[in-house]
């Protein structure tokens, strides 16, 4: 049989402690368990949709609960937990909030997310674009150094610029497309094979999708340097 993780003791009292925040016996702020994730910390399923406001509300209770200026006067133990905690909710809470960061944790946390040796290769539908980028990029550094004219140049990356953010905007759609799907899957309690070719998919856009976002860094980058 799978082993399994044995219940949780409150470090004060020593009874058994449910939830993911104060012992339900004696009130004290608890550790939080080692298999808790972000979504569990906020009460959520491992779902890619969010409601923002009811996500900030949790925020903001929670942040006040947990502050550490509530544990002045408490034990050292309380007081390092209340910093501690506080600390695991503001990154919980970056990266729930942030779409592209939530689908990225979601694929940490199911061991899904990986970078891989193809991530800096250009996707093959693009190799022609990004190609031509380069050459007018290197153009554009072999004319600043010349003292050129670099008009025409400049026209022609802000041209990719729009062009790469554009590609950009539809990566961002298609994640969200199968972020829906994702989110079906759970509420339907599809069987694992269903889950893992979904996050395949999910891991394979957010790796064009990394692609796509330094090629428009970087022009932005030589746009403004020059």
């Amino acid at each position: 049989m799978p082993a399994t993780n044995p219940p949780l003791v409150c470090w004060n009292c020593r009874e058994r402690a449910q939830g993911t925040h104060f012992c339900p016996s004696c009130g004290k702020l608890q550790q939080i368990a080692g298999n808790t994730d972000y979504f569990a910390l906020f009460g959520l399923p491992r779902k890619l949709w969010i409601e923002m406001n009811a996500l900030e509300q949790k925020f903001l209770q929670l942040s006040w609960k947990l502050h550490p200026d509530n544990f002045v006067k408490a034990t050292e133990e309380e007081r390092e937990l209340s910093l501690k905690r506080s600390s695991e909710l503001n990154d919980a809470y970056r990266a729930l909030r942030d779409p592209v960061a939530r689908v990225e944790y979601l694929l940490g946390i199911e061991n899904m997310r990986k970078e891989g040796e193809h991530k800096q290769q250009a996707p093959p539908e693009l190799l022609e674009e990004v190609f031509e980028l380069n050459e007018s990029l290197d153009e554009l550094r072999e004319a600043k150094s010349a003292g050129g004219d670099l008009s025409v140049l400049k026209q022609r990356l802000q041209s990719a610029e729009k062009n790469f953010g554009e590609k950009l905007a539809e990566v961002d759609g298609e994640l969200q497309s199968v972020a829906r799907e994702w989110d079906s899957a759970v509420d339907t309690n599809a069987d694992e094979a269903v889950r893992k070719n979904l996050m395949t998919m999910m891991n394979e856009i957010l790796n064009r999708r990394s692609y796509i976002r330094n090629l428009v860094i970087n022009v932005v980058k030589e746009l403004g340097a020059a």
